[in-house]
């Protein structure tokens, strides 16, 4: 029996982190951005980002188009989660109803792709990216751009989508990481 020789590490040598490809998705009926990034240990690195456009009057048409875009984005970045905006409840009720629709899509995109979709709201977004839940849209975009160490800013529907990738990253690290595992933080102590 013969064994393949394994490449020769020192001990001591901590393992090279394990690359993830986070898929985050800014949902809209109009326009759903979308972004791509590769983690590996703390390192984000930008992969792409673009824009979804639907329009019309006809429905389902427009969720075919969010679904269809959206799969053909994860058939050719190949990401390995998802993070996406939670809907929140607007003024306009049959807004907030055809946000959840496309929103729907995009999680249907990511399910048939059986990826993990995690989910946050705006105010977490922006916490985890700009440092205070009220950041405005150029704020999140100028961030982006220094996070990620793209030579420009993106538009605001792909940035609000790289930064829901990035909160996921960030979140799902460190203490994030602990509420996964089902431990939390209280006064300092893990409990």
């Amino acid at each position: 029996m013969h064994v393949a020789a394994r490449p020769w590490r020192n001990a001591a040598e901590p393992p090279a982190p394990v690359a993830r490809r986070i898929l985050g998705i800014d949902p809209g009926l109009r326009v759903t951005g979308f972004g791509v990034i590769s983690v590996a240990g703390q390192r984000l690195e930008y992969v792409t980002c673009g824009c979804i456009r639907s329009s019309g009057d006809d429905l389902p048409a427009r969720i075919a188009v969010i679904l269809r875009d959206l799969a053909d984005v994860i058939g050719r970045e190949q990401p390995t989660e998802v993070a996406m905006e939670k809907v929140f409840v607007n003024v306009n009720p049959q807004s907030t109803l055809l946000l959840g629709q496309a929103r729907g899509a995009a999680i249907s995109a990511a399910v048939l792709a059986h990826l993990p979709v995690a989910e946050y709201t705006a105010l977490q977004v922006k916490q985890a990216v700009v440092g205070h839940g009220k950041a405005a849209k150029q704020q999140v975009q100028e961030m982006v751009k220094r996070l990620l160490r793209l030579p420009g800013a993106p538009s605001t529907d792909a940035a609000d989508a790289l930064a829901c990738a990035i909160c996921h990253a960030h979140g799902s690290q460190g203490i994030g990481a602990l509420r996964a595992s089902g431990l939390r933080v209280r006064g300092g102590r893990m409990v």
